[in-house]
């Protein structure tokens, strides 16, 4: 075994480093199948006494994809067009136009919208200028810049406003707890979000999109709020407004009219397309109830430009955030608020939120913390407003609407109606890792079951396992000794795959378990071209060590030329692919390098062990 002692420090090394890194791994299965014997209290006890130990393993351990244990696969998509249009500081029936036309042609094509904005723009008016529309001083745009450096701002806006996005995502998901999430940025505007493990979609949709835009308003007063949904029952039964006749005297006397004095007429509510979707109320700011299944059709009415004319200046209507009853076939019910739109405070004055309970009724709630300006501006709209509603609304949804009974100082507010307490820590969860600085939709998503997950790790296994014995039995059957030798290192070379990617923290996916299959069939590649020179070199008579040596020697370039060019193809699919395409490139890497360094050094210590130590007759076929 002389000149082979670093090949055999290099093997204990690697070996002992593998083991290393799939410790982890092997620990945290055995722990999965100590707590599937216990149930109840039993494993909570196990698992409050080996709590540190569990989560070690769980951080260090092989990581599974989507594919093997489950869990959401989401595309965001940040609606650039609506930062657009909240840095325009002017706003005409052109600019949104072209806005919409741009963002039609971005959802159909791969284009940056900001592209097509400014062509579509360009198109209509050559000679006119972007600059009347975004003048920002401090970004050095003014009415003389030019549409290269408006759409240079842009830009740059754009991108801050996606990594920014990126960042808050990311937050969101760690304060969640989802282990080991990979969230990537995809093209101009997209998010890849892979969270594994998931059991509650629902609730993981809402954290993402959630823009997190909390809002103090005031609401509508109720002498005008009983006013104008007397005016807009009449418009929807007559089809005519009937204070647009310009008579004072009409639009007094429909003020004195009782809302139920109006339902209780046959003819009016008979035919009304509003009544037939909403129940009015008309009590304090409240202005009508809405069934879930309603909305839809209430959205389309009430946003009728007419109806606007309606309302009070100023004021918007604007859904509950939780339902105000049910309905005896258990269907919710969500009320209609009439809030001004003029914004009081926003989020940014959070300083801190917590999940609290109420005292009363030990409902969760979330308690909010204001900074020292928020809470002299708070003091100030309590003191100013007491006995009037404020609305506290969080991304266009009314949360909570308290009656102000005093001024309120020291800077606390709190967010209550909340239907269980898994709502308010994702309210304080989204609020802690602030307002996303555009909107963003889901436009993919697939979600894996767990189950799914494990009949994915049971086939992926059957076809490593069938894979590994068809090329073992072959090695054998064709060459023999130098077969078998070549097995036990296919065996070492997937441990050592597996090692790989333990100890980069690698994820091991579908597609990857692919990718080790066709590494099992590649690893003995290496094997049969040095067997065949070892054969080609017995040939011409000389003895078996010195063709093991020749044939060594004369196939190391070929599977050199081999692996490596093939290993170069991993690295561009792992650069340039995403999700199972990387997977599939990362066992592909670790198994090319896995598969040289067994085929090369592991097996020529083994044949200079039998053949040259124990004097030992190797047959190759």
């Amino acid at each position: 075994m002389q000149g082979n002692g670093f090949k055999i420090f290099l093997t204990v090394f690697f070996f002992a480093i593998t083991g290393y890194y799939l410790y982890p791994s092997v620990q945290s299965y055995f722990i999965a199948q100590d707590k599937s014997e216990l149930v109840g209290e039993e494993l909570a006890t196990y698992e409050q006494e080996n709590l540190t130990k569990i989560r070690n393993a769980q951080e260090k351990a092989l990581k599974l994809g989507l594919d093997l244990q489950g869990g959401m696969h989401v595309t965001l998509e940040v609606r650039v067009e609506a930062m657009i249009s909240e840095l325009a500081t002017d706003v005409d029936d052109l600019f949104t136009e072209v806005l919409a036309v741009a963002s039609r042609q971005a959802s159909e094509t791969d284009n940056p919208i900001i592209d097509l904005f400014v062509t579509e723009f360009e198109s209509r008016d050559a000679s006119a200028r972007l600059s009347r529309y975004f003048r920002n001083e401090e970004a050095g745009i003014t009415r003389r810049s030019s549409n290269a450096d408006v759409a240079a701002y842009l830009r740059l806006e754009s991108d801050e406003a996606v990594d920014r996005a990126i960042s808050i995502i990311r937050d969101r998901v760690d304060r969640y707890g989802v282990t080991e999430p990979s969230i990537q940025k995809q093209g101009t505007r997209r998010v890849i979000v892979e969270l594994p493990g998931i059991d509650d979609p629902d609730r993981i949709r809402g954290l993402l999109r959630g823009t997190a835009r909390l809002e103090f308003h005031l609401m509508i007063d109720p002498a005008e709020n009983v006013r104008s949904l007397q005016r807009i029952i009449a418009y929807y039964d007559t089809g005519v407004d009937s204070t647009a006749t310009g008579d004072d005297s009409v639009a007094e006397a429909d003020t004195t009219l009782d809302i139920n004095d109006l339902l209780d007429s046959e003819e009016l509510t008979s035919g009304n397309e509003l009544l037939d979707v909403m129940q009015p109320l008309g009590q304090g700011v409240m202005f009508g109830q809405v069934l879930e299944s309603d909305t839809t059709a209430a959205n389309t009415l009430l946003s009728n430009p007419v109806i606007a004319e309606m309302l009070p200046r100023g004021v918007s209507l604007m859904y509950t955030s939780s339902p105000v009853g049910t309905t005896a076939d258990g269907e919710e019910v969500y009320a209609l608020l009439g809030v001004r739109d003029d914004i009081e405070l926003t989020g940014d004055v959070i300083t801190d939120a917590r999940v609290d309970f109420d005292q009363r009724t030990n409902v969760p709630e979330v308690t909010m913390v204001m900074n020292s300006e928020g809470s002299r501006t708070w003091a100030r709209l309590t003191g100013a407003n007491v006995g009037n509603n404020i609305a506290i609304v969080l991304d266009g949804v009314v949360y909570s609407y308290p009656n102000v009974l005093g001024r309120i100082s020291g800077g606390r507010s709190n967010i209550t109606n909340l239907e269980s307490q898994a709502e308010a820590q994702d309210i304080v969860t989204v609020l802690k890792s602030g307002a996303l600085p555009a909107p963003v939709e889901i436009v993919q998503e697939s979600t894996v079951g767990a189950s799914l997950g494990q009949a994915s790790i049971d086939a992926g296994l059957k076809s490593v396992m069938f894979g590994l014995a068809l090329v073992a039995l072959f090695m054998i059957f064709y060459y023999r000794t130098g077969g078998s030798i070549a097995d036990i290192a296919l065996i070492l070379n997937l441990i050592f795959i597996l090692g790989i990617l333990a100890g980069f923290g690698a994820t091991l996916t579908l597609p990857g378990i692919a990718g080790i299959v066709l590494t099992i069939g590649m690893a003995v590649d290496a094997n049969v071209l040095i067997f065949e020179r070892v054969r080609e070199e017995q040939s011409t008579g000389k003895t078996l060590k010195a063709s093991m040596e020749g044939g060594y020697a004369k196939a190391l370039s070929a599977i050199f030329d081999a692996n490596i060019t093939t290993f170069f193809v991993g690295v561009i699919l792992y650069s340039f692919g995403l999700g199972p395409i990387q997977g599939f490139a990362v066992t592909l890497m670790a198994g090319i390098l896995s598969s040289m360094f067994t085929a090369i050094i592991f097996t020529r210590i083994l044949m200079d062990y039998m053949v040259v130590e124990k004097k030992l007759t190797v047959s190759f076929g």
